[in-house]
């Protein structure tokens, strides 16, 4: 920890604490076994307890665990909590908490929110109820530890929160335990999202966007607010890359007071000849897959390329990808044999029976025209994926160069065709592409060469900053490609002439490859970022002292 400081306490909370949503989850995930090593069970997660009846599976239950301050919660609060052990490495302290009582509470809530912080919540709609209560939720779960394990005034306690939905959490604590300092992350603005999603120019133009206007015109008015309040008001607001950062300073009008970039622990990559036999595995899994999907063979030495993510089409850059891929197709001196897998959950109906069917019987062959989705979609004629497939008139016959298959469901080992974990299927890849429009940090990419698989990405994402601030070749293990609002033809080109470079490298090359980009991915382990995040508490100790002292005058 930073130098004469002593923390004691530190509570999380975020939508996704045993919760996999997207790249937040990874972050707090691996964080947390190196937070734990030195805090022990004085590191607490809090999350929201969403399962219903159903068994959570990222989460470790034990009833027995704080039963009186379970009993104390419900009976003062009125609040239903479970507690346990998250079931990651470290096995962090955490607690789930039912918010669904404060719904019917939530104008009288929004009404103190609006007296207390200015938090505009009038016009909200969708997901910002259930967000804006569970975030006020885990304040309260909070002054509830705190009262009933009688902590102090004295104590340097730290109460995070990430992103916009656990905002209200932050306002709670500062009026009532105004001795906790306080730290607001937003991993990425709501509005910088929403600029990227909606096909406006958001770099480019950057300096010239107002973010309360921008957010009249997006819809987006009490998700803004509630996001810039925190960051105006928390004793240390941060995110997470220096491209977020302006992102901040413009949009939120308030520049951060550190950025934390995201690292990770390698402790769920395979280790010695278990690499090599998981690798195998996930190569004759990726293989079998795709065979019995197109109906055909693969050439020995076929390249398995792929793209993950969540299904933000144009700000992940699936569009490039594919249009890369059309590209390469039509590359004349393309000599090896290339399957794309593009896995983004999307709108699935479930597992198609017919392909189960077909890998359970190594015999029987698939009657279907569909060579390019493993999962049944609800609309295919609608999703943006086959939409581009059959613009760029892909076949996926055994004469195509380039083969695109759709995983459109989530790889969490039970998805009734590969039936293996995402990063048991990333492991199998020879490359990976992830061309983001807009990624603040870009966690894909930096698991990707966690893997040793080497990676393409784009200096729009802060992972491909952090690596190089200028273009970077794939023979450095990463490569990094310029891109700006309006040069995405030339993106897809540029991946294209990678993709190529790349398949033409001996064995030798590839293993020399391989080995840099494990190597970039060891740079960017907890242990030499989590420096970061003890500064940051450290500026929020120091501010929430100097906050209290100004009250008091």
């Amino acid at each position: 920890m930073v130098k004469n400081l002593t923390l004691e306490y530190i509570f999380e909370a975020s939508w996704e604490v045993c919760n996999m949503v997207g790249g937040i989850y990874t972050v707090l995930s691996t964080r947390a076994v190196t937070l734990e090593e030195r805090l022990k069970d004085k590191l607490i997660f809090i999350g929201p307890d969403i399962w219903a009846e159903n068994i959570n599976p990222f989460f470790e239950h034990l009833p027995e665990m704080y039963a009186d301050w379970v009993n104390f919660t419900f009976k003062e609060y009125h609040l239903k909590i479970k507690t346990g052990h998250w079931k990651i490495p470290g096995s962090p302290v955490s607690v789930l908490v039912d918010f669904s009582p404060l719904l019917i509470r939530k104008n009288e809530i929004y009404g103190h929110v609006w007296e207390q912080a200015g938090v505009n919540s009038m016009d909200a709609y969708g997901d910002f109820d259930e967000s804006s209560m569970f975030g006020y939720a885990t304040g309260m779960v909070i002054e509830s530890y705190y009262r009933f394990f009688k902590l102090t005034t004295e104590q340097n306690i730290i109460a995070h929160f990430n992103e916009w939905m656990t905002t209200f959490g932050a306002f709670y604590v500062q009026q009532h335990l105004p001795s906790i300092a306080t730290v607001f992350t937003t991993h990425a603005t709501s509005i910088g999202r929403s600029i990227a999603g909606n096909h406006k120019p958001l770099y480019n133009y950057l300096n010239e966007y107002d973010g309360d206007q921008m957010a009249y015109e997006l819809n987006m008015v009490s998700k803004h607010s509630t996001e810039k309040t925190a960051a105006h008001i928390v004793d240390c607001f941060t995110t997470v890359s220096e491209i977020t950062a302006k992102e901040c300073e413009q949009l939120l009008d308030k520049k951060p007071d550190i950025v934390t970039p995201n690292g990770f622990e390698d402790d769920f990559v395979p280790q010695g000849k278990e690499f090599a036999v998981q690798r195998k595995a996930a190569q004759k899994m990726l293989r079998k897959v795709a065979e019995t999907l197109l109906g055909y063979k693969l050439s020995n030495d076929v390249l398995f390329i792929g793209t993950a993510g969540r299904y933000e089409y144009k700000n992940k850059g699936i569009d490039t990808f594919i249009e890369s891929l059309k590209f390469l197709s039509e590359n004349n001196d393309l000599n090896k044999e290339i399957v794309a897998f593009i896995m983004v959950p999307a709108w699935v109906k479930g597992q198609r029976a017919d392909l189960a069917n077909c890998l359970k019987q190594s015999d029987s062959v698939l009657q279907s025209n569909n060579h390019f989705t493993t999962h049944e979609l609800h609309d295919y004629y609608n999703d943006n994926v086959m939409g581009a497939l059959h613009w760029f008139h892909f076949l996926n016959d055994k004469a195509s160069r380039v083969k695109v298959i759709f995983v459109p469901s989530y790889l969490n080992g039970d998805d009734g065709i590969f039936n293996m974990t995402y990063y048991q299927l990333l492991i199998g890849m020879d490359l990976t592409v992830f061309p983001s429009y807009y990624e603040p940090w870009g966690y894909t990419p930096l698991e990707s060469v966690a893997f040793s698989v080497p990676t393409i990405t784009t200096d729009l994402s802060g992972f491909g900053q952090w690596v190089a601030h200028k273009p970077h070749e794939i023979i450095n293990g990463v490569g990094v490609i310029h891109r700006s609002d309006y040069n995405s033809y030339e993106v897809a080109v540029r991946i294209s002439e990678m993709m190529k470079k790349f398949s033409d490298f001996d064995e030798n090359e590839i293993k020399t490859i391989r080995k840099n980009a494990a190597t970039i991915a060891k740079k960017a382990l907890w242990k030499h970022f989590i420096l970061y995040y003890e500064k940051a508490y450290h500026i929020a100790l120091s501010n929430k002292n100097l906050r209290i002292s100004k009250n008091e005058v």
